[in-house]
């Protein structure tokens, strides 16, 4: 059970022995009830929209509102606001004999079962939810523990029948939390509701509530058994309800229980409607079955239904999506055949998707011809694919455009630039824009933010990173797993591991669990920093959790391994990505060849490389290079040059770092005008090969 937090505040406060259990003091306080001033029922009102929170009064005002010993009257000369509250609580009080009107407090002990029938005089004699409210979170206080599942249900009942439905939501939603969706004290709940019902409309309203309330805590299971379990009161949710069970149902479990709720729905005198067939058609859809969304977007008219725009656009934006923009174009061309107009949101979309596909030119085509002004929404579209291209000044002329046509760029638009901005390392550009986001009174998003740490981080800025990362924080954003692997990798890159530790103890404490990239982070930091054991024994930790490394994270202590010449440690990992199903790349592949090479074990190195070409690796220029300086560093430049022909035959032509290598060999073969006869080598291996 919890108790308020008031009641913690004044324990905490030094007032332990106000609290003390003990015959005496129960008497004490059943001879002194007094109800708190009005200003600190204000204090409720505006401290009771999260109701879990249970903050409702400071420690300075429960003092001064409990003055023991005190009467009533006392407490009024000092009520500044709405003092008619407490006069009226104290009159109900007196008029069903719970105080007599000449004493100054109870003279019989409160508990539960007299709290709730205090509730419903309280409510009769005013018809007034807010006092009976009131009432009832200043009886918590007396009481010194929480109220029970019994009170709480039929202090809901009374606020949904005085018209305060956000505040039942509030106690519903916390009940909901507090319970954490288990399923018998649901149950348990859901029946006290029943128990304290005052009517049945009202009763109806409760527990759709709480249904909605499961559906919001991601409980759809709970939601969906709840239901069923109304069912057997003979009350069924309300149809918003029902529609936003149905959505999860969809998401999560698919289509055929979805059939199944849906014809329960009818039987218990919920009606089809679009929204409803909306929904079956958008799953159709996502699920790639697009002639049977058509099929009942056709059919809706055979159950009274007639399409709408918004059964449509859900059927455009889906084909979009998908990349079937040429069906969206004709579906969307073909509207007014069922007497809807194209508007600007269904038109959007195909915009949209053609202008991320890389086909701008079709998206100003559709533009024309339906005449469309372009709103936010296109230019976004616009902005996104160019930005995409790199080619951030034709981006700016078209962010420039949108203030001459009279509209202004919201964050979408602005973080569509940073993004651009931060993609070519163009920090300060990016910032510029930051800063006109911020001017325009555009509040940023998460996005942004994440934009721009990871920018930052990736370019060395790791200051920069942080103070953007505690300025979102400061703005009330919660940081997600991106964000915080974005700044994660900057303090990897100047090489701070234990920023990387402290950060990954801050995501565990908001929260928020780690994925492969985290992780892969940690252990690319710690391999970079020489703690490549402590690296290999988190990756043997994540297997043992269940868990499979990627193979970035497998190359990277691979890598590790191989470069301080611990060929038999990195081997296991080889042979233990086979047996996980992790396929080793190219890189996974450099990695090993590069220790190697390193070592000048050249034989090892060869035999490996060419099992891996008959096992199917396409090595690239990178994997040849490696090859290439192991062998010029011994001075075998013959075998060299064979693997630059190898290369060339494979359609890869030498670069810089491969010159490089044929200098450094010949250099150790003492060769006059190495870089010459290096170059004279190149040319000769590209000529015999048909290349120059």
């Amino acid at each position: 059970m919890w108790v308020s937090s008031s009641v913690l505040n004044l324990k905490s406060s030094g007032l332990n022995h106000l609290l003390t259990r003990t015959k005496a003091f129960r008497n004490l306080w059943s001879r002194n009830f007094f109800l708190p001033s009005l200003s600190d029922y204000s204090r409720f009102q505006s401290d009771s929209g999260n109701f879990g929170s249970r903050n409702y009064v400071s420690n300075s005002s429960i003092c001064s509102s409990l003055p023991f010993g005190e009467d009533i009257n006392i407490i009024l000369k000092n009520v500044k606001v709405s003092s008619n509250c407490v006069e009226t609580i104290r009159d109900v009080l007196v008029k069903h004999n719970w105080i007599h009107r000449f004493e100054s407090g109870f003279s019989i002990e409160l508990d539960q079962d007299k709290v709730i029938r205090i509730l419903d005089d309280l409510f009769k004699e005013t018809s007034d939810a807010s006092i009976a409210l009131y009432f009832f979170r200043w009886s918590e206080l007396w009481i010194g523990a929480e109220h029970s599942s019994r009170s709480i249900s039929r202090m809901i009942h009374i606020l949904v029948s005085g018209n305060m439905n956000y505040r039942a939501v509030d106690m519903v939603l916390h009940l909901v939390k507090k319970y954490g969706g288990e399923e018998r004290s649901l149950c348990l709940v859901m029946n006290e509701i029943f128990k304290t019902r005052i009517d049945r409309r009202v009763l109806e309203t409760v527990l759709s509530i709480l249904i909605d309330c499961c559906i919001k805590e991601r409980k759809v299971e709970m939601a969906l058994k709840l239901t069923y379990k109304m069912d057997q009161f003979g009350i069924f949710p309300s149809r918003g309800v029902c529609i936003s069970l149905l959505k999860e149902i969809l998401r999560i479990h698919g289509l055929e229980l979805a059939r199944e709720f849906v014809e329960h729905m009818i039987s218990r005198g919920r009606h089809l409607n679009a929204a409803v067939l909306t929904l079956f058609i958008s799953r159709y859809c996502s699920d790639g079955c697009f002639h049977k969304g058509w099929e009942l977007l056709m059919v809706m008219k055979h159950y009274g239904i007639r399409p709408d725009i918004v059964a449509f656009t859900v059927f455009i934006h889906r084909l979009c999506k998908a990349g079937f923009l040429k069906e969206a174009s004709s579906v969307l061309s073909n509207l007014k055949l069922f007497g809807l107009s194209q508007d600007s949101v269904s038109i959007s979309s195909v915009i949209d998707g053609f202008c991320k596909i890389g086909k701008p030119e079709e998206a100003i085509k559709l533009i024309h011809s339906f005449r469309l002004r372009p709103n936010i929404f296109v230019y976004s579209s616009f902005l996104s694919n160019i930005c995409s291209t790199g080619d951030m000044l034709k981006a700016s002329t078209v962010f420039q455009e949108i203030f001459e046509l009279g509209l202004l760029p919201d964050c979408v638009c602005y973080t569509t630039m940073i993004g651009g901005y931060c993609e070519l390392g163009n920090i300060d550009k990016a910032f510029q824009y930051f800063g006109a986001l911020l001017k325009s009174g555009n509040p940023p998003s998460l996005t942004t933010y994440t934009l721009l740490i990871g920018a930052c981080s990736k370019f060395g800025n790791v200051c920069d990173a942080e103070s953007l990362f505690q300025n979102m924080k400061n703005e009330g954003l919660v940081p997600d797993v991106v964000t915080y692997n974005n700044l994660m990798h900057g303090y990897g890159k100047t090489y701070q591991l234990n920023k990387v530790f402290e950060l990954m103890d801050g995501m565990r404490s908001s929260g928020i669990s780690p994925d492969v990239a985290t992780y892969n982070i940690l252990i690319h930091s710690m391999v970079v920093r020489g703690y490549v054991d402590e690296a290999n024994g988190i990756i043997n930790e994540l297997i043992r959790r269940g868990f499979v490394p990627s193979a970035l994270a497998f190359t990277d202590v691979i890598g590790g391994f191989s470069k301080k010449g611990d060929f038999q440690e990195a081997f296991l990992l080889w042979f233990y990505m086979a047996d996980l199903r992790v396929k080793p790349d190219v890189v996974t592949c450099s990695a090993l060849l590069h220790g190697y090479c390193r070592a000048q074990r050249m034989n090892e190195a060869i035999v490996l490389f060419n099992k891996l070409l008959d096992a199917g690796l396409k090595p690239d220029v990178i994997l040849y290079n490696t090859l290439i300086h192991g062998y010029c560093g011994i001075g075998e430049i013959e075998k060299a040059c064979e693997l630059i022909g190898m290369m060339v035959q494979r359609g890869m032509l030498p670069n810089d770092s491969t010159h490089l290598a044929l200098v450094v060999g010949l250099e150790g073969k003492r060769f006059i005008n190495s870089e010459k006869h290096a170059s004279m080598l190149l040319n000769e291996i590209l000529v015999a090969n048909g290349t120059d």
